[in-house]
């Protein structure tokens, strides 16, 4: 089913046209949300086809399709659909053009059924969620999500930067859409900040990483002479360290928007302005993961850039400890996992970094798994307490939602890295890999896992466990959700256990072969990356002891937060006391957002009123003096024309009528008259003429 890879994004984009023209006049809810979920369910078997097909790839039989090309040893298919953009020819006389064209190998493999595995059990779950929504609401809701995953299926089965870059901005434009949802609703009412404000402070942060992406797309056109992206692997053995080196930090600037990485984090906590479905598929399936799956392509640049790969890592470990240090004092429930999601990406940065391209991607998999659960466990919790989202106003729900409760057990294990669920196995495999580059790039993996650890089992104490700290009225509508929210909450509690046991590392599992690992092997193995990627040497044991060290560190968080919020819940009221300066500082969010404020946005407004003034009494005030110039001047031409062009014409013509007035009465045609006049005109001559002589 390799052949029918246009059908995967396509099926999504038709759900998004039907229910965007017909949904709101013509279809039920149910026929909406079936459509939604119908086109993501069939772009998902296809999908699973389609993977199925590339582990008995025949390059004989495939290549006679049209627009087909396989690749056997880099276990990869190429389908062009058709040529897009024709550059003409560069230097060396070689026709520039880019292809629509998609590529299936092992990495966008698990990247596609993780989107749309992920994404239907997410679209299903919305379905029970945004019941209650008018109709043109939820038509709107459910298209914008099918067009979320048209534009993650591009980007990820994109064989071309240019296809990759229509995706990752298709994302970024749903996202807007997608967080502005309840664009007349107030997110924030301490900063006043709305919903509508949430969706275009994401779109314009991100828009700052996409101005990088541009640049490095370009740089490696110009020094590669193609866009895409298996030319330029290709090619990058070739290029000085320099031009590796500044493509590499330039795509990373882009992955830095996307995967929410310092310092253009600041939108993905807001990004909780709208609605829960969108907030786990944001922070699990697609958007935020654009950044981590494009430098894991993009691995045997980054491996000719060591200069960027330190940059990556050490950006990746230090937004993992930032966003944990955070994550510590936030009491909303969906914004301590927007900030656990942050400190996740930072974690998946840093294997990158350190060359543990396979465990980035195996982290970005079984995050997906446990991170959609705890967005749709805590959209259930809301959803159970009529919409509060405050982890003090709650307490002692697992008496009341049991399938909710069992579900976000099995994710809060999974993000502790507790054995053997999924995360377990996918963080020690990061931690393994930083271990063996930098000691202090482990302690920054190890650190951000214990505070995960401590402030994961907070948010679980204060929701599920001890006295409830809600009014009668919540008690009064709590209730568990409906099957068709419980369901997908099921599915993904199964995924976040057994998720990770396909990356099971040997050194736990001697004689059993590490499968994912395996999987992968021919992507990274490309271009003579595999070599740099393998370690000298691989101690079992020692990997095992950090594996215990690791589990040790996540379970004394656990036991550290149990104290501190089950047992002897005044400590952390004391410690806030004692240390009020901290803990303002991790309440404010290290006040990132005031920083940004005052040297970013202040200098910006300051400039906008200034151009509005310069706008306003320059430019406008020089257009107005001419215009009031042209004005003045036209005003005295008219009073010239009127009173000195206009008054000689009319002298002339009163001097000609008053002297035809005289002559008209000297022309009365009375024969008498004219004899009359004859005669006394001899006569005044005549008198003339004797008083000349006279004298």
């Amino acid at each position: 089913m390799i052949e029918l890879l246009w059908l995967i994004p396509l099926l999504p984009l038709l759900g998004f046209a039907i229910n965007g023209l017909l949904g709101p006049r013509w279809l039920s809810t149910r026929a909406i949300g079936g459509v939604a979920c119908a086109a993501v369910l069939i772009a998902f078997l296809v999908s699973l086809g389609a993977v199925f097909g590339l582990g008995h790839l025949d390059a004989t039989a495939e290549a006679g399709r049209p627009g087909m090309a396989v690749d056997l040893e880099a276990h990869r298919a190429t389908l062009t659909l058709w040529p897009w953009l024709l550059l003409g020819k560069n230097a060396a006389g070689v026709d520039l053009r880019v292809d629509w064209a998609y590529a299936l190998d092992p990495l966008s493999a698990i990247m596609l059924l993780v989107v749309t595995g992920v994404g239907s059990l997410i679209h299903i779950y919305a379905i029970g969620y945004m019941a209650h929504e008018p109709k043109p609401d939820f038509a709107r809701f459910f298209a914008y999500l099918n067009l979320f995953m048209a534009m993650m299926l591009t980007l990820v089965l994109g064989a071309t930067l240019p296809v990759v870059f229509v995706g990752w901005e298709g994302v970024g434009l749903c996202s807007y859409l997608l967080i502005g949802f309840y664009y007349d609703r107030m997110f924030d009412e301490e900063t006043r900040m709305s919903c509508a404000d949430a969706g275009r402070k994401a779109f314009i942060t991100n828009r700052v990483g996409d101005l990088g992406f541009m640049l490095g797309m370009l740089l490696l056109l110009s020094a590669t002479g193609t866009l895409d992206i298996q030319g330029i692997l290709a090619k990058v053995g070739g290029l000085p360290v320099g031009v590796c080196t500044a493509a590499a930090l330039l795509l990373f600037i882009g992955a830095c928007g996307k995967s929410a990485q310092i310092p253009l984090f600041v939108w993905l906590p807001d990004a909780m302005a709208g609605p829960t479905p969108v907030s786990a598929l944001i922070h699990a399936a697609t958007m935020v993961t654009a950044g981590v799956y494009v430098i894991c392509r993009m691995a045997p640049l980054y491996l000719h850039a060591p200069t960027a790969m330190l940059v990556v890592a050490i950006v990746g470990g230090a937004t993992a400890l930032f966003a944990a240090s955070i994550g510590l004092c936030q009491n909303d429930i969906k914004k301590v996992l927007a900030y656990s999601t942050v400190s996740q990406l930072g974690t998946m940065m840093l294997g990158a970094g350190v060359g543990a391209f396979g465990a980035g991607v195996f982290h970005l998999m079984t995050h997906a798994f446990f991170k959609a659960l705890l967005f749709l466990g805590a959209g259930s919790v809301i959803h159970a307490l009529s919409g509060e989202q405050d982890i003090r106003k709650m307490g002692g729900l697992g008496r009341h939602i049991p399938w909710t409760y069992a579900t976000f057990t099995v994710a809060w294990l999974a993000i502790c890295g507790i054995f053997p669920f999924a995360g377990f196995f996918s963080k020690d495999d990061i931690l393994w890999g930083a271990w063996q580059r930098s000691l202090l790039l482990w302690a920054m993996g190890a650190g951000g896992a214990f505070l995960t650890a401590f402030y994961m089992t907070r948010l679980y104490i204060m929701v599920f466990w001890g006295k409830e700290r809600f009014g009668h009225e919540a008690r009064h509508h709590l209730h568990e959700s409906p099957r068709l929210m419980i369901v997908p909450l099921a599915v993904l509690a199964v995924l976040s256990f057994v998720g990770g046991w396909v990356g099971i590392p040997s050194s736990i599992s001697p004689g059993v072969p590490n499968f994912l690992e395996r999987f992968l092997a021919p992507v990274f193995e490309a271009h003579g990356a595999g070599v740099v990627l393998q370690p000298a040497e691989h101690s079992p044991g020692l990997e095992v002891g950090l594996m215990v060290v690791s589990m040790l560190i996540a379970l004394f968080g656990i036991f550290l937060a149990w104290v501190f919020y089950d047992r002897r819940p005044e400590i952390p009221v004391r410690l806030a006391e004692s240390a009020s300066g901290l803990y303002r500082v991790l309440l404010h969010k290290f006040y990132v957002d005031e920083l940004y404020g005052k040297v970013v946005l202040a200098p910006y407004y300051a400039l906008c009123r200034a151009s509005a003034w310069f706008d306003r009494y320059v430019v406008d005030g020089a257009v107005n003096a001419a215009g009031y110039l042209t004005l003045g001047t036209s005003y005295a031409s008219v009073g010239f024309d009127s009173y000195v062009v206009d008054g000689l014409v009319n002298l002339a013509g009163y001097t000609v009528r008053g002297v035809s007035w005289i002559f008209r009465k000297l022309q009365t045609g009375i024969v008498q008259s004219y004899a009359t006049a004859m005669v006394f005109g001899i006569f005044v001559l005549v008198s003339v003429y004797l008083l000349a002589l006279r004298h």
